[in-house]
């Protein structure tokens, strides 16, 4: 099992920033990247970035590439999440995943809140 722990979460104005951190515990070693996935209220989940332990891959949601970044700590348990010129359809919960050696999203984390006002 791989436990993930999400912070920095918070209120922000538009065009403000704010970074993630998830935390992970547990059998990392099984785990072959982690990833950052959002829900605002009524909507879907939906991908936002991703980082692969392979070569560090990195992937982006659209609507959020050139503003966020995403990185990792040298010893891959720590992923963390730059936003930058935060918009208000911004706002939702964001959740860290870990996949598993399938490169499956298998454990998550409870999420953090990101509010983006106008």
């Amino acid at each position: 099992q791989v436990q993930l722990v999400e912070s920095g979460g918070g209120l922000v104005q538009a065009g403000g920033s704010l970074r993630l951190s998830c935390a992970a515990s547990g059998r990392t070693f099984s785990s072959t990247g982690m990833g950052w996935f959002r829900q605002a209220p009524g909507k879907e989940r939906e991908f936002v970035a991703s980082i692969w332990w392979s070569g560090g891959r990195t992937a982006y949601a659209n609507s959020v590439k050139g503003r966020f970044t995403i990185s990792r700590d040298n010893v891959k348990t720590t992923v963390y999440l730059q936003m930058n010129s935060l918009k208000p359809e911004d706002t939702a919960v964001y959740a860290c995943a870990a996949a598993d050696t399938t490169n499956t999203w298998r454990y998550w984390g409870q999420g953090t809140q990101v509010t983006v006002s106008s």
